[in-house]
Parts: structure tokens; sequence; C-alpha cells
């Protein structure tokens, strides 16, 4: 356990983990997703590091561990989670807070909660996809706008107010009185400048870039608390997107190595929690920061989040004789009756959460469509909703999910057809194909996995399944090494709601993933890329949705990246502990309009 100062969060850092740049440094590599599948990207100076769009990580299983929980879900697929106190022992964290000073002001509970990822991927703001550290991320630090978790309608945080005209190509922000940073000096609009220009550095790729890059052009300083944002053109769908450009201070993060530390865990923000220690594989704390005098203040005066990645602890964590936390993520389908009878509130979220599958285009057959596609048609899909995910999911008919307001049923949806799967890998002059399927331990994921396995080899297709780590995982992504197919998680939902956004974090020439799938250079992905600016830069509502609508027709026809479910994730919390609660259709946990009951 790592203490901090009572002004500064830092993190310990590991050197497998190490990921991000001073932006001094040539062109670092983007990171990943976490639900999800996060890559990740390395540093310049230890080339061969690891993510999903930005650097994190999903699960934190040693490699011991996490073949025994394969065996132990391919042996009893399904099986729900066995809450022990014996179980609970084996958890991913002290029961406590550890941090060393008294915290903040704020509500006079500490708060106990049990996230299902790890907290050991990149906490750097404009680079990570860490579910944990997202989550994480929204209670320390400030956009100029945020958003509400749940229907991510913007609010002014840092800013005063909303833009009262988001059609104009200029945005004036002024900066909200009196905001400071946890190490007590004050935000500027040096800060707020200091944060774009890294977010749009063509010398430094980061996964926010992806979110801003086609629409903002710059952001100029007015005077000491004002702030312009000049766009390419109008598009109002940017200031919910403003929440991913989380305000960084320039005298932390802008001296030599500053992003680096951002990486492995310094945060300094100006958000309700500061954070106050942080153990790689076993829990952060935060403490409500005393002169927060913004919308949403802390409720809690000191907060404990667990990582436990595998089901069984997690879940004992919040029931049962030892159950000492009040909230937890990521739910394992099969437990939820349990929890409701031991008298915990349960509840789900359906959105983007799906699992995908990953092709690398440049080991053959892979490279053929009629392979990727074969491959999609043989799973069956109901057998795995019904089985693994106890029928709390839905077989995608688009990589958007059906609740997405741009959601049409694409023009290519596979259905289980084993015939037909065997028809295309017979026209692409297949036959004998074993493939090592790698894919991301995390629970639901494993879950899964036996369905794949058994529709492939019912088509002829000898699999095995490679379950790992996701840091392992990304490792050998971010290493270029070879690859087949990978299973994981993703959900860009927790980026944002719109199809724009969502389709960015996936595909575009500079994209992360598509350096992963070595396909950006395929005449498809340049008609995809070219589509997708033209529908970006559309001001027609109706005009952008169906030209979007287009290009995922195309997207679903090569396969490249593709989901195979969409399911829902499930909160369990103690009602008697917490009101507020407001269960998210994407990893992690939002308690910033939580408080405790009573």
């Amino acid at each position: 356990m790592v203490a901090l100062p009572p002004d500064v969060g830092r993190g310990i850092s590991e050197p497998q983990h190490t990921r991000g740049a001073h932006r001094t440094h040539p062109r670092p590599r983007l990171p990943a997703l976490d639900t999800f599948f996060v890559p990740r990207r390395p540093h310049p100076a230890a080339r061969g590091r690891p993510f999903r769009h930005g650097g994190s990580t999903v699960s934190d299983l040693n490699p011991v561990a996490a073949r025994r929980s394969f065996l132990k879900y391919t042996g009893a697929l399904g099986a729900a989670a066995t809450v022990t106190t014996t179980l609970s022992a084996c958890s991913g964290g002290p029961k406590s807070t550890t941090d060393t000073d008294g915290g903040g002001k704020g509500g006079s509970e500490t708060l106990t909660a049990v996230i299902g990822y790890g907290n050991d991927g990149s906490w750097d703001p404009t680079q990570t996809a860490s579910a944990f550290c997202m989550a994480a991320n929204h209670h320390i630090y400030e956009g100029l706008l945020d958003t509400d978790p749940i229907d991510r309608k913007p609010y002014a945080a840092l800013a005063t107010e909303v833009p009262a005209d988001l059609g104009a190509t200029t945005w004036r922000f002024t900066l909200r009185e009196g905001a400071s940073w946890h190490d007590g000096k004050p935000v500027t609009a040096d800060d707020v400048v200091f944060t774009f220009d890294r977010i749009l550095d063509t010398g430094t790729t980061t996964l926010a870039q992806g979110f801003f890059a086609a629409w903002l052009k710059e952001v100029r300083k007015v005077d000491a608390q004002t702030v312009e944002l000049v766009l390419k053109f109008p598009f109002p769908d940017g200031a919910p997107r403003l929440t991913l450009a989380k305000i960084m201070p320039k005298h932390v993060f802008g001296k030599p190595g500053g992003w680096d530390k951002a990486t492995t865990g310094t945060a300094v923000g100006s958000g309700p929690y500061r954070m106050t220690a942080h153990n790689p594989k076993s829990n952060t704390t935060f403490a409500a920061y005393e002169k927060y005098n913004g919308p949403r203040k802390a409720a809690f005066k000191k907060m404990n989040w667990l990582t436990i990645v595998d089901a069984a602890p997690r879940v004992a964590k919040i029931s049962g004789g030892s159950a000492d936390a009040q909230i937890a993520d990521n739910i394992p389908y099969a437990n939820i009756a349990q929890l409701k009878k031991d008298g915990l509130k349960v509840e789900g979220g359906a959105g983007m959460n799906h699992m995908f599958l990953l092709f690398n285009t440049a080991h053959k057959p892979f490279d053929d469509v009629r392979v990727r596609q074969a491959l999609h048609y043989a799973i069956d899909t109901e057998k795995m909703i019904e089985v693994a995910l106890k029928g709390r999911g839905r077989a995608a008919s688009s990589f958007l999910n059906v609740d997405n307001p741009t959601y049409r049923k694409a023009k290519t949806v596979y259905g289980h057809d084993p015939e037909k799967a065997k028809k295309l890998l017979e026209e692409a002059g297949v036959s004998g194909l074993t493939i090592d399927l790698m894919a991301v331990n995390v629970s639901w994921i494993v879950d899964c996995l036996p369905t794949i396995k058994a529709s492939w080899d019912a088509i002829g297709v000898k699999t095995d399944l490679d379950p790992q780590e996701t840091t392992a995982v990304f490792t050998k992504l971010d290493q270029k090494k070879d690859f087949q197919v990978v299973a994981a998680a993703s959900n860009p939902n927790q980026f944002g709601l719109d199809a724009d956004l969502i389709m960015r974090y996936n595909y575009g020439p500079e994209n992360l993933w598509m350096g992963y799938a070595r396909w950006a250079g395929n005449s498809a992905a340049k008609k995809l890329f070219k589509l997708m600016d033209q529908a970006t830069r559309e001001p027609d509502a109706a005009k952008k949705k169906a030209m979007t609508q287009e290009y995922i027709d195309l997207v679903a026809e090569q396969a490249v990246i593709y989901p195979v479910v969409h399911n829902e994730l499930v909160t369990a919390w103690n009602p008697e502990q917490l009101t507020g609660v407001r269960p998210q259709a994407y990893p992690g946990i939002n308690v910033l309009q939580s408080k405790p009951a009573g």
C-alpha cells in the first residue's frame, strides 16, 4: 500500500503497465476500452507495452487464477458465484480505506464499492478507456461541461454555463470562480488550453483525439478565466463530448514526465473527490475535497473502491456474512435472484455492452471477408444468450444496440446458419482451419467462449480457447505479435451515446483498433473512412442518421471488428445504506448523486 500526501494523489507504476508519454516524445501510441476491452500503447522508451484505445485493463487475475477460473466456467457454464465467507478472503483489496489523512468535508460516511474491472490501467484522462479509471476520473476531474451519467445531457462543470447557441462555430466559456486543483492552486484558462493542446496535437496520439480532431479546430485563451473553442463546422453533438476532455493542471502534468505520471496513477483534479491512495490490483481510495465549489458536491467523507475481477469474491463483498461493501457493479446474472432475496437492490442497464470478435486481416485466411462472415454465421448466439447470459442479451443485428437512436438493422445480420458458414468457407477455399481464439478473462466473456468453440467445431473449424488477462492480450497486440482472432468485451457508451463517437472509437485511419486488425489500408476501409467523415460534417440530423446507417452496413458486411451479442450490465447495492443510485448501462459506477441512506 502506498499512502499519499493529503494534497496530491499519486499511483504506483508497474513496468508492464507503463504507457503514455510527455508530448515532446515522438508519437506515443494510443490505448484501448475496458468493460471492456482496453488496448494500450507502450511508452516510446519501452516499446512493447499494451492497450485497447488508450490503455486500460479489464481483468486483474493472475495467470494461474485466470486459467483456474476458465476451467471452472467451462466445466459448469454459467454457474452462480458461490458466496461464502471463505471466498471473501480472496478479495482484491483491504476492507477499509487506506488513506492516511482525515479527508475533506462532505458526508460523514465512508463508501466501500466493488468494481469488477482492474484499477491498473491508464489513469490519464486523455488516454484511458479503463472502466475503473474512467469511472474514478469522473469523480476526480471536471470537464468544461460534464454529462449526466444516464441521459448524457451536458451541464456546466468547470464552466459557468452551457453555450446558448451550440450551432455556432465559436463557443465561449468562463471558468467557475474559485475553482481550484486538489493541491490548492487555482484553475486557469492556461490549464484548459494545455489540456486541449495535448488532445489536438497531431504529434501525440491520444484516445481523446479521435473524439475531437474531426470537428474542433483550436482552443484559445481570452483572459485568465475565459477560453474559446473554435469549431471547424457547426457540431452541436460536440457539447456532450466535452466531458471526455477532463481539464488537467499544467503545473503538474506539463512538467517533464508528467504524462507518464498521469498514466500510472497520479491524479490531481478539481472535482469533488481527490485520490488519497492507489494500490494497483487492490484498491483506490478517495476523500471529499473540502475546497470544491462545483455543482455536484461529495456526499461521502471517504470512498474505498476495491478492484475484484473474479465473480465469486466480488459478490461475497456485497452479500453474506462477510459483506462490507455497499455497492458492486458487474453482477453475474446467476446471482441476481439470491442478492434480491438478501434484500439488495439489483438493477441492470442495456446499452452498447457487447462481446466482439477482432480479426487479424494480415493473417490468412482472415483477410478474406467470406471467412470472417462464416465464423460469425456459425455462432449459435441464441444458445449463448440462454446459457451464458441467462437471457440477458440480444444477438447483434447492427454494430449499434437496438436502443441507440441511430439504430437500424444492418443489411448483413449474422443469424445462426452453420450451412451458410460452411458454404462461405468452401467458396473461400478454406478447409482444415484451426483457430487459437485469444480472449480476455472477463467473467461473462469466459462464460460465452464454450459456445463459440462448439459452434466453430461444428463447421469443421478446430478451435482452441485461450483466455488471458486483458493486459496480456493487449500487450501482444501492441507489440504487433501475430494472432488470429480475439474475443473481448467493449462498451463505447463509456464515452457517450452518439453513433459518430461510438463508431470512431473502433474505426478510423489512425485508429488503434485498425492497427490491431491491420485493415486501415484496405480499399473497403478507405471507403468507410470517407463515408464517416461525410456523415460527421452533415448538418441535417435526418441525413446524418441515414448516412451513418449506410456506413454501418459496410462495417457489418466486412466484420473486421464486430459484435456477437449485446448484453445487460447489472449493479447491486444496499438500499438501507445508499440512496440515489442510478445503475449504468456501461461499466463502473457514478455516485455523484448518491448519498448515505437515512
